[in-house]
């Protein structure tokens, strides 16, 4: 019986790699300037992971109602349940995974862990950003960002801090890190202001560094517009992306100069030359895939980009499927 179930695995694996997108699609972060939209097919190549098939798609516990991802170091990927706050490690060579921490009951949304398997925990309505230890789930912080209504929606990780956005009150709020990476006692507000204004609905959302290191760049879901913030004042500009809009637009990821969107609600993920400062930038990629159903987030991880399914046009149950799935990094 053992080897019949490790047979019947194994050739599950090798079923489960379809062909690679389309070759015409454009490359993200060629510099090109080439606006190209691709349609994926249910696939990814293996071509990079060696003789073993990495799956292109697995599943996350029913109900789970996934955010935020989060992935390494190696192949461990963290996701953050926006219900319960429950912490998923996954496996990425197969897809298998358990609960690390059962959550505070409050969203878990954001993700980003750090070379020490600390994983920083965007909080939502809960007001608050937790850190995590990924060996024990233990929670190592706690912080206590807005006493009102909030919505603690993402977070990115530079050499000297943690910064979360605030998609209800433009703040931005940092955790500025002690000396060999220590944790703070608290938070401190960065009040944004400049270019941004904040109106109904998602305001700032995603978060990432500018390629040169010495920003930040959040975009607004609700206004689709992308801005250059200083970390020091807060001061948001609007970055120079012509007639596009990032309407939707939830997590970032920056590669190079090439910075990844994912439009949840429009299962699109759209990928931006910058240049180095990111005062300006040119679409390179349109990518929608059959898979997609609203995806929120998006991490790297070899030749690949994984995105959980948070699927908000389902209405929850605790029986509800979630998924993630995984595009070529192109």
């Amino acid at each position: 019986m053992k080897v019949a179930f490790l047979l019947a695995g194994f050739l599950t694996v090798l079923m489960a790699a379809p062909a690679p997108v389309s070759a015409s699609a454009a490359t993200a972060g060629t510099g090109s300037g080439t606006d190209a939209s691709t349609t994926s097919a249910p696939s990814a190549s293996s071509s990079s992971f060696g003789k073993r098939a990495y799956p292109t798609e697995f599943p996350l516990p029913d109900g789970f109602q996934p955010e935020g991802i989060a992935i390494g170091p190696g192949a461990a990927a963290y996701f953050g349940s926006r219900g319960t706050g429950a912490i998923y490690q996954a496996d990425l060579r197969t897809g298998k995974g358990r609960i690390i921490n059962p959550g505070p009951g409050t969203p878990s949304l954001g993700l980003k862990v750090d070379a020490r398997g600390r994983l920083f925990v965007a909080g939502g309505t809960g007001g608050d950003a937790r850190v995590i230890d990924t060996r024990s789930g233990r929670v190592l912080a706690s912080y206590r960002l807005a006493t009102g209504a909030a919505f603690v929606n993402d977070v990115v990780l530079t050499r000297d801090a943690a910064y979360f956005t605030d998609s209800t009150n433009p703040v931005l709020y940092k955790l500025p890190f002690g000396r060999g990476g220590a944790l703070p006692g608290e938070a401190v507000q960065v009040p944004l202001s400049g270019d941004i204004a904040y109106t109904t609905g998602i305001n700032a959302n995603g978060i990432a560094q500018t390629p040169d290191r010495r920003a930040l760049l959040v975009v607004q879901s609700n206004t689709g517009r992308l801005f250059r913030v200083d970390p020091s004042t807060g001061v948001a500009t609007l970055v120079d992306i012509g007639a596009e809009s990032l309407v939707n637009g939830d997590g970032l990821l920056l590669e190079g100069r090439v910075l990844h969107v994912v439009q949840n609600r429009l299962n699109t993920l759209t990928s931006l030359s910058l240049d180095r400062r990111a005062t300006s930038g040119k679409v390179v990629r349109k990518l929608t895939d059959g898979r997609f159903d609203v995806p929120t987030t998006v991490a790297s991880f070899r030749d690949r980009l994984y995105l959980p399914n948070a699927r908000f046009t389902t209405t929850p149950t605790p029986t509800t499927p979630y998924d993630v799935v995984a595009v070529e990094r192109r």
